[in-house]
């Protein structure tokens, strides 16, 4: 199978997403490596909440709660930050729909580490991964599980995965596989600026 073409923007015909079981093949081969406990919860977390790679990138242990299930993250790490439209800080619910397992994976990631790094995924090399060490560990993933993308234009290969694929099988996850959920709610899962941006990109994922 080919691989589809990017225009350079994500319209709906370029964007690429998983499916549930695609997604749960590479949190499976997480554990084929030696940083199984890591590279599971880094999917799960981008999985979960739509966070962009940068911005996990970002995060510290210090902001999750596992106790409430919730992540929360400042506006200096978000995207387009500082601007005069800077975004407001978000309290994230982990594992809305109760299926992925998200902070039961993350309290095996941090209990097995022996480190003292503020940072929620540290580098050997440095304070914190990059985020191009986090989509470096997605398309590994990805590859290793052999999961093909959707697309409009037709299926992808494993090398078309990226992080940013699982901030797009966020939005499809909510409107296709989980109940109840709107536009609006995937606007506020991945922290639209407007609904229209939102519409513009998911609105082919509902069903006529």
């Amino acid at each position: 199978m080919g691989t589809t073409q990017s225009t350079g923007r994500d319209t709906n015909s370029n964007i690429r997403w998983l499916k549930p079981g695609q997604v749960e093949a590479m949190r499976d081969s997480a554990y084929e490596g030696r940083h199984g406990p890591r590279d599971d919860a880094i999917v799960t977390v981008l999985y979960d909440t739509g966070l962009r790679r940068s911005e996990l990138a970002a995060v510290d242990r210090a902001m999750l709660d596992l106790d409430a299930g919730e992540l929360r993250i400042p506006a200096e790490i978000q995207k387009d930050y500082p601007n005069d439209n800077s975004p407001s800080v978000a309290t994230f619910e982990l594992d809305q729909s109760g299926d992925l397992r998200t902070v039961r994976t993350l309290r095996a990631y941090l209990s097995a580490r022996d480190d003292s790094s503020p940072a929620l995924f540290p580098s050997r090399k440095a304070d914190r991964m990059t985020g191009k060490g986090i989509n470096d560990v997605v398309k590994r993933l990805a590859e290793r599980a052999g999961v093909e993308p959707y697309a409009y234009r037709g299926r992808g290969v494993p090398a078309d995965v990226s992080a940013h694929t699982l901030r797009h099988s966020v939005a499809w996850r909510m409107l296709r596989d989980d109940e109840g959920n709107s536009l609006y709610d995937v606007r506020n899962r991945l922290r639209h600026a407007t609904i229209l941006t939102t519409e513009r990109k998911y609105d082919h994922f509902e069903t006529i």
